[in-house]
């Protein structure tokens, strides 16, 4: 039991494929729906409109403060008492997509508030609506200033991944267990499982690495451009 038996992977290559695909799946989903959420929470947090502002603030700090299992719970548990019938997929995967969105609310919530306010005030002017000012002048701004936060709660988006094992979501540490159960290898499953996550977090990771290095080449520069002075043409000299 002390020693790595990778010939496990071959035995039940079928249940880690599974559960390796189905991670990928709820990972991309709650990638995308976590990132819209996120940013529409954010602008809501710096709304003049106190209604908006107060459903912002209120979402984001609530979720921050309670932990993934119970997000998860509410759907899996919760709603089926009201009637509202949920499998463990649908359940982590919502759960995972309300909590990752708290943490990019305040992510991008961040980087609108470093965007300097004339901006969105020139954008006004210009006859663009408060949030067509959003999206098209402030948001990509801000989302390049906090890539790299945003890049690290995906990161943590899959690695969180494995919440759905405890309400069955067929994911990979769900399969993981199953395998664990048949063979009483936990050391080899585990390694294993281990494997896949990195093959999942390793290239996000150099991924934001990259983008961050990309964009903070590009600002430099865009500065060192800005603040070379222009070059003006000599005037007649005047000889003696």
């Amino acid at each position: 039991m002390g020693k790595l038996d990778f010939s496990i992977l071959i035995k039940h290559s079928d249940r880690f494929l599974e559960g390796f695909l189905n991670t990928i799946q709820v990972s991309i989903m709650a990638l995308i729906g976590s990132f819209i959420l996120g940013a529409i929470m954010a602008i809501f947090r710096i709304s003049p409109i106190k209604p908006l502002n107060w459903i912002g603030t209120a979402f984001v700090e609530f979720i921050r403060n309670i932990p993934l299992l119970l997000v998860v719970f509410f759907f899996y548990l919760g709603l089926p008492a009201m009637g509202i019938s949920l499998d463990g997929f649908i359940s982590g995967t919502l759960g995972l997509t309300i909590y990752t969105a708290a943490f990019i609310a305040e992510a991008i919530r961040a980087g609108i508030q470093t965007v300097p306010r004339g901006q969105l005030e020139a954008a006004r002017s210009s006859g663009l609506s408060y949030v067509q000012a959003m999206n098209l002048v402030i948001l990509p701004q801000a989302i390049k200033i906090v890539l790299p936060s945003i890049g690290n709660q995906f990161i943590n988006l899959v690695k969180n991944s494995s919440i759905l094992a405890v309400v069955a979501g067929m994911d990979l540490m769900y399969f993981a267990d199953l395998i664990n159960s048949d063979t009483f290898l936990p050391l080899s499953v585990y390694t294993i499982v281990a494997l896949f996550y990195l093959v999942l977090t390793l290239p996000l990771s150099f991924l934001v690495h990259y983008m961050e290095r990309r964009f903070g080449q590009s600002d430099a520069d865009a500065s060192r451009t800005k603040g070379k002075p222009k070059k003006t043409k000599p005037t007649g000299q005047v000889t003696m």
